[in-house]
């Protein structure tokens, strides 16, 4: 076990191989993604336990929209049902419910249930979970730059006045630091349009592993890997 001062404060993850460990298994792909949310509660609890204070999921980017629309409405519906049945219990546990992306092309029913999942969990401290659904680090930006273009415009921000750390505030993550620790299981080496901006200086980490797999202990030899890193930030020791 390492100690608390080398845990990341924000992971950021991709949760990636579903469809292929039920391939693997002769499953529906639906089943993968069940099971990968099974495995999504239990790294919540483990990163928890570690001292994590923010855990940012990928869990639809805005990509995925052109899967098979059996499988997006699978996926929808999924959403549903697991906050219904595990709100309660992440409330109790102390955990915050945020929603990153662009929201508006949901379903109505999920938007609502989105909002009073937030709204619940509000005042919830011991981890901040955010879920990153219909998310793209492009359209992140784009609508970043949306917002200081209107600032501009109402004359509330001036050009010479601008800086990363204010267009920071524009993104979808506002408050947040940006991720300490990069994970991607199953083996792709790539970060798929994922908080483009925020990982600058991020730690990446890269598993062979299918998510649905990916347990406490894997998730504490990615921290144990990054409690070896030399972090900085493009500067001399």
């Amino acid at each position: 076990m390492i100690s608390n001062t080398s845990v990341p404060y924000h992971i950021a993850i991709v949760m990636d191989g579903n469809g292929r460990w039920a391939k693997k298994r002769l499953l529906p792909r639906s089943m993968g993604h069940r099971a990968g949310a099974d495995t999504a509660q239990n790294i919540v609890t483990a990163a928890a336990k570690a001292g994590v204070k923010v855990l940012t999921l990928f869990a639809f980017s805005s990509e995925n929209w052109h899967r098979p629309e059996e499988e997006v409405n699978e996926l929808m519906t999924l959403f549903l049902t697991r906050l219904e049945k595990k709100l309660d219990e992440l409330n109790k546990q102390g955990i915050r419910l945020r929603f990153i992306g662009a929201l508006e092309a949901l379903n109505t029913d999920l938007q609502k249930r989105f909002a009073e999942a937030a709204r619940l969990t509000k005042n919830n401290s011991l981890l901040n979970l955010v879920v990153a659904v219909n998310y793209g680090g492009q359209w992140d930006i784009v609508q970043a730059c949306k917002k200081v273009y209107a600032a501009l415009e109402a004359k509330q921000l001036s050009l010479a006045e601008l800086t990363a750390e204010q267009f920071s505030q524009q993104l979808s993550t506002e408050e947040l630091p940006p991720p300490d620790l990069f994970i991607r299981t199953s083996g792709e080496l790539r970060i798929s349009n994922f908080l483009l901006w925020q990982l600058a200086y991020t730690e990446l980490y890269f598993t062979d592993v299918l998510w649905p797999d990916f347990d406490e202990q894997q998730l504490q030899l990615a921290l144990e890997t990054y409690a070896l890193r030399q972090r900085r930030f493009g500067k001399t020791n």
